[in-house]
């Protein structure tokens, strides 16, 4: 049997911003925006050509939800966009306004830097060494 972690939710404030940073920002696809009915949808975005998971972007439909928003871990790095070139995508991310929180830095398991979503969320954009 395989299995495989296939899509994460991700709590938004809304889909079309949300959409609009990891299409425009990181270069995602939208690979699903679908209408669910009472102002819901099934929105998916994904790395192009990724083999990885992809994130089902939720749009926060309580007070409780909405508190999470940029906050669903806790300030930690919650989520790990690995690269075949990191000097290139971090120039990419960086002339397309997205905010790194650090250099660059070189770790024993590869080259790295936290940058964050339009909401808070913290990611590592990182090149695993070979």
């Amino acid at each position: 049997m395989t299995q495989a972690i296939a899509t994460v939710a991700l709590v938004v404030r809304d889909y079309d911003e949300a959409i609009g940073f990891y299409r425009d920002r990181l270069g995602f696809e939208l690979v699903a925006d679908t209408p669910l009915g009472g102002g819901k949808r099934w929105v998916v975005v994904a790395p192009k050509g990724g083999k990885g998971a992809r994130l089902l972007l939720a749009v926060a439909d309580s007070e409780a939800q909405m508190a999470r928003v940029g906050d669903q871990l806790g300030g930690r790095v919650g989520f790990f966009l690995e690269t075949d070139d990191f000097a290139r995508d971090h120039a990419s991310f960086t002339a397309r306004g997205v905010r790194f929180l650090e250099a660059p830095r070189h770790e024993a398991y590869g080259s790295v830097a936290v940058f964050e979503d339009l909401y808070g969320n913290r990611w590592d954009l990182i090149e695993p060494r070979g």
